[in-house]
């Protein structure tokens, strides 16, 4: 192994994952800490996916630990942590604090912040996230029921979670290249600075910042960062040229889409299915409460509709009435029941023949893939920036894509079929 990833969602280790994969490192996906002992797939790239963004931080620090000791073991010469490329966290952490104590493990003196994705419109500009054209702040991200992010600049942000000084490398650094960003970081470092954010408004700032980084022993940030790395491996002569995965092979069955994402991107995918004349089932958490709902009534309803398009099962609502519902059942528990609702509903969905299927959201996609029982996934094509689709290893034959909430076109949920054979 050359690269070893810790990604603190599930949609975005399968986001980190294709990125590296579509540059030529064979790259497999491994839900949950390994088993201690157990050996991990054979790969140029492994990345452990976690769910702990917002876990309570002692356990997000001991899973993100545990995951590099795994990675470490099988030969990783290289950690990523991977947060979104929104920097999701609440004011505690968990990036912070968890990129302290990966920090202290490796013996690493500094480390990189850049959640930068231009080709999803996040930008780094003076130490400010920029999500398309506004602030962090003034974007939707302000009102994301879970970690609702209400400053953009990301110094601030990291110092207040890692109880540290942070640096920048700004952006005519960058444009010098990478020796001049090499200059910047050791400057830094010389100085007892402990992370540095990073500019970057494109992808060849990302390939430059990459080059750059190629001797961290530990970089954290998005997985646009990932876009320079393996060339990295290339140049130490450890890496071959070759193409990454155009379509996959799917198995023959039902399709079905399963969305507990309440961002805009999502909304507007779901739109535009309801348009496309989806057959499609909203789910209420006060319903699954009461009981007027639940997990095997929703996959009967699913497995009943016509197969000729695929179906639609969704929780997203917008900011006002999710906050309503917070309100009325708490945020843990209105989350909790509904996750737990998909969960169960994926299970029984595969029992009952559907061997496609398209999660969208961070959290949701984490609970229906621990439900299906999934334990390692293979990269394949991408279907937008940052979502491929993937086969599962070793639970049902099956193939899913793990989409993030803010992730994709509005046609997403129309064409992503069309890479499946």
């Amino acid at each position: 192994m050359l690269l070893g990833v810790i990604a603190d969602d599930m949609t975005g280790a399968t986001d980190v994952a294709l990125m590296l994969n579509r540059a030529g490192m064979r790259t497999v996906q491994v839900i949950g800490v390994p088993a201690p002992g157990a050996a991990l797939p054979e790969a140029d790239a492994v990345v452990v996916a976690l769910k702990s963004r917002t876990n309570p931080v002692a356990e997000a620090v001991a899973d993100s630990l545990a995951a590099c000791e795994a990675l470490l073991a099988a030969g990783a010469r290289q950690i990523l942590f991977k947060y979104c490329s929104t920097f999701d966290s609440t004011a505690e952490g968990n990036i912070g604090p968890v990129a302290n104590a990966l920090m202290r493990r490796l013996g690493a003196k500094l480390a990189i912040v850049c959640p930068a994705f231009p080709a999803n419109g996040r930008s780094i500009y003076q130490g400010y996230l920029f999500v398309g054209a506004v602030p962090l702040h003034e974007s939707s991200m302000k009102d994301h029921p879970l970690t609702p992010m209400r400053d953009s600049n990301l110094m601030r942000l990291m110092a207040a979670q890692a109880g540290t000084e942070v640096g920048l490398v700004d952006y005519t650094t960058v444009l010098a290249g990478p020796a001049a960003v090499k200059a910047r970081l050791a400057k830094l470092e010389a100085d007892g600075v402990r992370y540095a954010v990073t500019d970057a408004l494109t992808n060849e700032d990302l390939m430059t910042l990459g080059h750059a980084v190629s001797e961290q022993v530990l970089l954290t940030g998005g997985s646009g960062i990932a876009m320079g790395l393996p060339q990295n491996f290339r140049r130490a002569g450890l890496l071959p040229e070759r193409p990454g995965p155009q379509d996959i092979q799917a198995p023959a069955g039902r399709a079905g889409i399963i969305s507990g994402s309440c961002s805009t991107a999502t909304r507007g995918q779901i739109k535009a299915a309801l348009e496309a004349g989806y057959p499609a089932l909203k789910v209420d958490p006060f319903a699954l409460v009461e009981g007027r709902q639940d997990a095997a009534g929703l996959a009967a309803w699913a497995l009943a509709q016509p197969a000729d398009k695929p179906f639609l099962l969704y929780s997203s609502d917008d900011p006002a009435e999710v906050a309503a519902v917070q309100d009325k059942l708490g945020r843990e528990k209105a989350g909790g029941i509904v996750e737990h609702a998909f969960a169960e509903a994926a299970r029984l969905l595969a029992e009952g023949g559907v061997t496609r299927l398209l999660v969208a959201g961070g959290e949701t996609s984490g609970a229906t893939v621990l439900g299906l029982g999934v334990r390692t996934l293979e990269i394949g094509p991408e279907i937008d920036p940052g979502v491929p689709w993937t086969r599962v290893v070793d639970g049902p034959e099956m193939v899913v894509a793990l989409k993030s909430g803010n992730f994709g076109a509005p046609d997403f949920f129309l064409k992503a079929w069309s890479l499946l054979r």
